[in-house]
Formats: structure tokens, C-alpha cells, sequence
């Protein structure tokens, strides 16, 4: 991950940062995509993901979903259920807008307000927080997440890409 990505956390208004990280995240979104998604690659990358939070001991909750359906779910310890609410509201972020819940807020920021503020979004359904990202198939589009939520918001988006990069190279 770019320190660009890493380095919005701090509610800078840095418009030249927030287009670096912006511009870092769609070529993530263009670079990570999928030949196909079954339910044994949800549990192969949720697998990687674990192994990543095990090995650094990182509080984390991770989920994938293939459409409305959860395919993996994993709480490490030091998480609580407040992480399935954030789990649920980026999740559903990245199905309304077909792209990461990172992006979505990083573009409301680069156009002056937080993606809560939005007059047309309910903040108790949808988050613009860094974490889940959008699985795509070539050819069909974003069929599902894989989420995390447990770290600051960049971090959370940084092991979600370091798991699907880590899966996409096997």
C-alpha cells in the first residue's frame, strides 16, 4: 500500500494526497480482478487473511460474501460485534456504489464533505470507510466483498488488498 493510501486518516483536506490515494485505489480496483468466484475461494482467501491477522496479532474481523450470501466470516481475538456493524455498513457501501467503501469516502472528502454528510445517505446502513472492497469477475462485474474491520481505516483497506493480492498470485 502507498503511504498516499495510508496517509488519509487524519481528515486532511490535502486535495493533491486525497488524488493520489484516489487514483492508488482504482488501479487496485482494475488490477484485482477475478477469472471466476466460487465458494472455495472465498474460504481460500479468507484463509490468507486469517493467517496475515494470526501472524500479527491484528484485532480484526474479516467476511466475504458472494452476492447477499456470506461465504466466510473469522473474528480474531479482540474484536466485538460493533466490527459486524462496520462489516455490514462498508459491505453495504461497495454494493450500492460497484466499488471500495475506501474510495467512496476519499471521493466525498475530495469533494469537500465526509460520504455521511450526504443528504442521500443513511449513515446507520452505509459507511465511506476504508475496508471492503469489491470482488469483481472479469467479464461480470462485482459479485461480492471481502471486508475487514478492526484497524484505522486505511490499514483495514491494506489487508483486505494484501489478502486478494496474495490470493490472485497463487
Amino acid at each position: 500500500m502507498t503511504d498516499s493510501v495510508r496517509g488519509t486518516d487524519d481528515g486532511s483536506t490535502d486535495t493533491a494526497g486525497l488524488d493520489r490515494a484516489i487514483a492508488s485505489i482504482e488501479e487496485q480496483e482494475a488490477r484485482l480482478v477475478f477469472t471466476r468466484f466460487r465458494n472455495d475461494d472465498a474460504w481460500a482467501l479468507g484463509s490468507i487473511l486469517v493467517e496475515l491477522a494470526i501472524d500479527r496479532g491484528l484485532p480484526v474481523t474479516i467476511d466475504i460474501t458472494r452476492g447477499e450470501q456470506q461465504l466466510f466470516h473469522a473474528a480474531m481475538p479482540g474484536t466485538a460485534a460493533h466490527n459486524d456493524v462496520w462489516i455490514r455498513r462498508k459491505t453495504s457501501t461497495v454494493r450500492e456504489f460497484g466499488v471500495s467503501s475506501y474510495l467512496v469516502g476519499l471521493r466525498a472528502a475530495r469533494g469537500g464533505h465526509s460520504f455521511e454528510e450526504a443528504p442521500w445517505i443513511d449513515p446507520a446502513r452505509l459507511a465511506g470507510h476504508g475496508g471492503a472492497f469489491p470482488i469483481t469477475v472479469i467479464d461480470v462485474g462485482v459479485v461480492g466483498t471481502v471486508t475487514v474491520s478492526g484497524l484505522p481505516q486505511a490499514d483495514d483497506h491494506a489487508l483486505a488488498i494484501e489478502g486478494v493480492e496474495a490470493f490472485l498470485a497463487q
